[in-house]
């Protein structure tokens, strides 16, 4: 059902990655800058992992993991960077699946817990994440760019 996107199965991911980016709301997707950039993640890296979600041959949904490090905890920790899953799989699971992988695979690389930020409109997303017991943090996100 799950399994980590290599060479070989990459390009199958990549029209889910620009659905995604869509959902998000990206301007200027690049399909060949997206394939550079997800081929560094794979299971043996230590920058993080792509993971696939595969029912039946056909793909439903995707996660990335990246690792990081918290100051307050001073722990290494995994950070859910991408997760999607497709309209017509929704609600059947695909989700809660990987986010469980996900911290179980971060946990595998020495990582204390499994985090991740999310559009505040996004609330469809959220009550998948409330079911599973993730606790929602007061914390605000902020870019800069320079």
């Amino acid at each position: 059902m799950i399994e980590s996107v290599t060479a070989q199965n990459l390009d199958e991911v990549l029209p889910l990655i620009r659905q995604y980016q869509t959902f998000y709301k990206v301007t200027e997707i690049d399909d060949q800058n997206n394939k550079r950039f997800f081929s560094q993640f794979s299971k043996d890296s230590d920058k993080g992992c792509l993971f696939a979600y595969r029912k039946e041959g056909k793909l439903l949904g995707f996660a990335t993991v990246y690792f990081s490090f918290s100051s307050t905890i001073t722990a290494k920790v995994a950070v859910l960077n991408d997760l999607y899953t497709i309209e017509d799989a929704r609600g059947q699971g695909v989700g809660s699946a990987l986010i469980k992988y996900c911290e179980a695979y971060g946990k595998s690389k020495g990582a204390l817990r499994l985090q991740w930020v999310t559009a505040p409109e996004n609330t469809v997303a959220q009550g998948v994440y409330k079911s599973l017991g993730a606790k929602q943090s007061s914390w605000e996100f902020f870019t800069y760019v320079s």
